[in-house]
């Protein structure tokens, strides 16, 4: 194992390998700040804002951590990234948010006070990865591993603005059909039972609870347009009862509104929309409506969701609460 890596050292993976991808990381964070100590802020604001957010983008690279490095690392034991790192990235996003309400308010003193503290820290944390995490992680993880993990981070994405090579690197990605488990890595739970969604298993009494306590109505109808399913929960905006399940969804609608649901469903089906929304007072209250249209990989329509929610209290909110205010 490598006591630390380097420049030359990384560029002897292959290409693509997310070791590689987060050290190149590292050199584009180091010539952001580098780029940024060069301008008189004040002078240079347009430039100073292009390069803040560049900068900004180092979301992903902790997102990519937290995500998908860090918890292949907690199966083989270790764990301190976790709890340490992470919390030195909430520093850092803590940061840039003081540093973009600055910007706002033109307090160039704050601006630079603050990026000097953002920096110092970005830098320690630079550090540890290239003389600790990522040295052992190359010693503990496996080959499998590495090729699992960079499956993932497509969802998250990197800071560059084209994606890196693949890895591994291959012409044509195979297929694999969700209900098919590809994972290697050691889960600490049977899969026996479970219903192997596209990301994660449940049981059917956790699916059921989960979709049960969810606070927001769901119905699903399919390519025929029958209602295939929705969700039964305590505090319904709109009630449901299980006649519905196999019906027609044109009957299960009052007259004034079916109308809006067949053109809906129309487009849907035509390709031309894919979701609609509206937004109601009923029974004082606030209830957002959504319809999305699902489709297949092939683009082929597979039917309609519908979404409603009482967001009263979300349209109330204002400012920010970060901390648990329980009693």
């Amino acid at each position: 194992m490598n006591e630390f890596l380097t420049t030359d050292s990384s560029s002897d993976l292959p290409e693509g390998h997310p070791v590689s991808v987060y050290m190149k990381e590292n050199i584009l964070i180091k010539d952001i700040i580098g780029n940024i100590n060069n301008l008189n802020i004040k002078d240079n604001f347009k430039p100073f804002l292009a390069f803040f957010e560049q900068l900004c983008s180092i979301e992903k690279h902790y997102a990519r951590k937290e995500n998908q490095l860090f918890p292949y690392l907690e199966t083989y034991g270790w764990t301190s990234p976790s709890q340490n790192m992470w919390a030195m990235h909430d520093n850092i996003r803590d940061d840039i948010r003081e540093i973009k309400k600055a910007i706002k308010e033109d307090n160039f003193l704050a601006i630079t006070e603050l990026l000097q503290r953002v920096f110092a820290t970005i830098h320690h944390l630079i550090q540890v990865e290239e003389m600790r995490l990522l040295p052992n992680a190359m010693g503990m993880l496996s080959e499998d591993d590495w090729k699992e993990m960079r499956a993932g981070e497509e969802e998250i994405g990197w800071m560059f603005d084209t994606p890196p090579a693949p890895y591994p690197a291959k012409e044509t990605p195979e297929y694999i059909h969700p209900s098919k488990d590809t994972k290697k890595r050691k889960l600490p739970f049977s899969l026996d039972g479970r219903i192997r969604l596209n990301e994660g298993y449940l049981l059917e009494d956790q699916l059921n609870l989960m979709l049960q306590f969810m606070p927001v109505d769901l119905t699903y109808v399919d390519e025929n347009d029958i209602v295939l399913f929705y969700n039964r929960g305590e505090n319904r905006v709109f009630p449901r009862s299980a006649g519905i399940i196999g019906r027609e969804v044109k009957f299960c609608h009052p007259p004034k509104s079916v109308d809006q649901v067949l053109m809906i469903l129309k487009e849907f089906k035509a390709g031309r929309r894919d979701e609609a929304e509206f937004w109601i007072n009923f029974k004082g209250k606030f209830i957002h409506i959504q319809y999305f249209a699902i489709r297949d990989e092939d683009g082929t329509y597979r039917g309609v969701i519908e979404m409603s929610q009482d967001v009263t209290h979300i349209r109330n909110l204002t400012g920010e609460q970060r901390l648990l205010d329980w009693e």
